[in-house]
């Protein structure tokens, strides 16, 4: 598992690409997805914070501070753009940050509410995506398609990115 700035480190270009597409309205928007008790998934929109010092959350007390808390796997997925189907995912573990002086700074940096029932949570990352569809979407209304779409798939402790060209019909997440 590695940290965000690991992450950054190893891979540049991708990790920015993602943090634009995660952070594209200002704020980070994206799907968070954890694991029920029961092992279903749950998904909830979630703001992700992307620093130089990591990738957290602020989760207020829900179902899905629980699921955290009880199985820190996640999934994260960015914000669909307003103007292509590209795309970006993230998975790894969330882990409770406890460092109150780390807490107190980021908050303080992040205008956190200091009154509202939060954890910060770092998440760190097993597998990075990144999905270019191109022109024609990734649902193209067309069978004349010209452009695939190209997909970047890193995975910790492996020894470089994956670069996927898919074809026609194929999923990639």
């Amino acid at each position: 598992m590695a940290t965000w700035t690991a992450f950054a480190t190893s891979q540049p270009g991708l990790a920015s690409a993602i943090r634009t597409l995660m952070q594209q309205y200002g704020p980070g928007l994206g799907y968070l997805a954890t694991v029920r008790s029961d092992g279903g998934p749950r998904v909830h929109p979630v703001s992700p914070v992307i620093t130089d010092e990591g990738l957290f959350c602020f989760i207020v007390d829900s179902p899905k501070r629980r699921d955290l808390d009880r199985d820190g796997r996640y999934a994260l997925h960015s914000f669909p753009p307003e103007d292509s189907d590209d795309e970006a995912y993230l998975a790894g573990h969330a882990h409770a940050v406890t460092d109150l002086a780390r807490i107190t700074r980021l908050a303080g940096d992040l205008r956190a509410e200091p009154h509202v029932d939060w954890r910060l949570y770092e998440f760190t990352i097993d597998v990075a995506m990144l999905a270019r569809h191109g022109r024609g979407g990734a649902t193209p209304l067309t069978t004349d398609i010209t452009h695939r779409p190209a997909v970047q798939v890193w995975r910790d402790h492996a020894p470089s990115v994956e670069i996927v060209i898919a074809a026609s019909g194929d999923s990639q997440a």
